[in-house]
């Protein structure tokens, strides 16, 4: 019976590329789901031979650790070089866009809090 390997959905297309060639490069029979029109299905990467799991399992956890790191590493170095994002720098270069969602969060803390504002005030 196949069983779930890895799930695709807000997986980057460079990151699912990179686990579509580890998996094939170890020899796991796998095949893949998409989440289809309705986006109802589970877009994923499922393995055919359940006998070949763990082997697989252990396949992708080295693998997302390695991504963990490099990410990191990549973070740091950016931070390091002052170049990574921080709130002023996307509010300089996003300005509508932070003004927007300011915006929303001041009306769902309006809509959440003035029913009880107003029972208070009674």
């Amino acid at each position: 019976m196949a069983r779930l390997l890895f799930r695709l959905g807000n997986v980057p297309d460079a990151e699912a590329e990179e686990v579509r060639a580890l998996l094939e490069a170890h020899g796991f029979d796998t095949y893949e789901t998409r989440a289809g029109f309705w986006g109802l299905g589970v877009a994923a990467i499922w393995l055919r031979d359940e006998g070949q799991f763990e082997a697989a399992r252990e396949a992708l956890d080295a693998y997302q650790q390695g991504l963990t790191e490099r990410v990191r590493q990549e973070r740091d170095d950016l931070a390091e070089r002052g170049e990574a994002p921080t709130l002023w720098t996307r509010l300089r270069h996003h300005p509508i866009r932070m003004l927007l969602v300011a915006v929303a969060v001041g009306a769902i803390l309006a809509l959440t809090l003035l029913p009880f504002l107003w029972l208070i005030s009674r």
